[in-house]
């Protein structure tokens, strides 16, 4: 069942909202946070793509257990979890219940795009955050965000309406990527790659 989310312009989620948001199987949660409104400081979007991961998910960095590298992906519900890829991108993950989380792949520019196109050097709209790397350097997020709730600066997120979702296989993995967990909002422009 879809979460009981508010329309935009609804309070964001901080405490124990948090809490109830993300306290919730990461499928769930993946679906649920499509449409709602990520901001880092003064930047920001809608978010428009995500993927699930679990602890039994041998593509899920969690699935060998708690290191220094992953701590954060066993931390409370509505944590921050950060990581690299290719020793040159961060990518920018959700806590739902320990040890799973969901990466969040793309949004949809909507709030200082200015400073969003001089990190990124592109004035490409559809492509400023289409993809986690990119989405990373648009916001100004690095390793020194990790850890920490999203109800705490310079974290803002609020909820969405519910919306119309896509779903389809996730996307640069090798291991259980059959799994169809990724999803997006159905339409949307501002994807990392188009669902088909």
């Amino acid at each position: 069942m879809t979460y009981a989310a508010g329309a935009i312009g609804a309070a964001p989620l901080a405490g124990q909202e948090l809490q109830r948001f993300f306290e919730r199987d990461a499928i769930a949660v993946a679906r649920d946070l499509l449409g709602c409104h990520l901001h880092v400081g003064d930047v920001g979007g809608r978010i428009t793509e995500t993927e699930a991961y679990f602890p039994d998910d041998e593509a899920s960095h969690s699935f060998r257990g708690p290191t220094q590298r992953n701590c954060a992906m066993f931390g409370r519900p509505g944590n921050v979890y950060i990581y690299r890829i290719y020793g040159m991108y961060w990518c920018l993950n959700f806590v739902c219940t320990p040890g799973s989380a969901v990466l969040i792949r793309a949004i949809e520019p909507e709030a200082g795009i200015t400073t969003m196109t001089e990190r990124r050097g592109s004035d490409v709209l559809t492509r400023l955050c289409s993809g986690p790397g990119k989405l990373c350097q648009a916001l100004g997020i690095d390793l020194s965000l990790n850890d920490r709730l999203l109800d705490r600066p310079p974290f803002l997120i609020t909820p969405s309406a519910p919306i119309e979702i896509v779903a389809g296989k996730r996307i640069g993995i090798t291991k259980n990527a059959e799994a169809p967990w990724r999803f997006g909002i159905s339409g949307s422009r501002y994807l990392s790659r188009p669902f088909g």
